[in-house]
């Protein structure tokens, strides 16, 4: 069945008003997805895990300019409004949030949400501002749809770790469920970015699932944080196309960076082993979330 498509927060907040009226309590529930569409199997598995753990699934498309930098691609960033609605329908949503700038920012903004401490390395480091507007703006949309459940990918493991902690400091009450990276066959993390990727590029950016696929071997051997980046690092440059941004150890989700000479094998608790590559003007994220004193055990729930 199609989904209902709204574009004003008034229409929104009305039909999930109208649904949970509706519905018993214990059938009421509602679920989340919020995403910039350009959508992917990536996403149609949080549609799909929303629709089987909730009454009503609500996915948002919607472009957000303020995480953007001065010189990064909101321009060019894919839209395919049709595609994302014909997807949505195939996973069960229910509603689809399609809000103009102009509705979500209908005033100067004087306020910002900020997340410290989590958002001052990896993409926080190398994007300042960016974990501003992903706040914000994630904190604008939860409070607009106020879901029982928000269902974010792992590919972003630190935006998880942000969301999560923006939910639990400002005690707002909607579960953060993390969700498993979906890769192609090859093992290339899925990203709306890859079709910025030519054949050439799209090829070697499989440096990175393969350097990752390496890492529960090297932390066996004993390796500390330190070796471990250069290690990704002298293993992605294999890819001449291949320029990394940052290749780091740390732990989840803090954020924080172990002793550097330590090796990881002795480390209880759950590692995040990520990474930020740009072939040509594409920059890529991935990792592995794991906890090393669990011979690499990878997890999708860590909190």
């Amino acid at each position: 069945m199609k989904p209902t498509i709204v574009r004003t927060i008034v229409e929104l907040r009305k039909e999930i008003a109208s649904f949970r009226h509706s519905r018993p309590l214990g059938e009421a529930s509602v679920g989340f997805v919020p995403t910039m569409g350009y959508l992917h199997e990536g996403h149609a598995s949080l549609l799909r895990r929303s629709s089987q753990e909730n009454g009503l699934t609500v996915l948002s498309i919607f472009v957000n300019p303020i995480q953007f930098g001065p010189n990064e691609d909101l321009d060019k960033y894919p839209r395919d409004e049709e595609k994302d609605v014909a997807l949505a329908a195939s996973c069960g949503v229910d509603l689809v949030f399609l809000p103009s700038v102009q509705e979500m920012y209908p005033q100067s903004r004087v306020t910002t949400v900020t997340v410290s401490e989590v958002t001052e390395r990896l993409c926080g480091a190398s994007r300042p501002g960016h974990f501003d507007g992903v706040a914000t703006v994630v904190a604008k949309l939860l409070n607009i749809v106020q879901p029982d459940r928000a269902y974010f990918g792992l590919k972003d493991a630190q935006q998880v770790a942000v969301v999560t902690r923006m939910a639990q400091d400002l005690n707002i009450p909607t579960e953060i469920v993390p969700c498993p990276i979906v890769r192609e066959e090859d093992g290339l993390a899925l990203s709306s970015r890859n079709v910025y990727l030519n054949a050439q590029e799209r090829e070697q950016a499989l440096s990175l699932s393969l350097a990752l696929a390496k890492v529960p071997e090297w932390i066996a051997e004993g390796v500390g944080a330190a070796e471990l980046s250069e290690l990704l690092k002298r293993e992605i440059a294999r890819s001449p196309l291949a320029n990394v941004e940052y290749a780091d150890a740390l732990t989840y989700p803090d954020l924080l960076p172990p002793d550097a000479d330590v090796p990881l094998r002795s480390i209880d608790g759950f590692m995040l082993v990520a990474l930020a590559v740009r072939f040509g003007n594409t920059r890529l994220i991935d990792n592995r979330l794991l906890n090393p004193m669990e011979a690499g055990v990878e997890t999708c729930s860590a909190k």
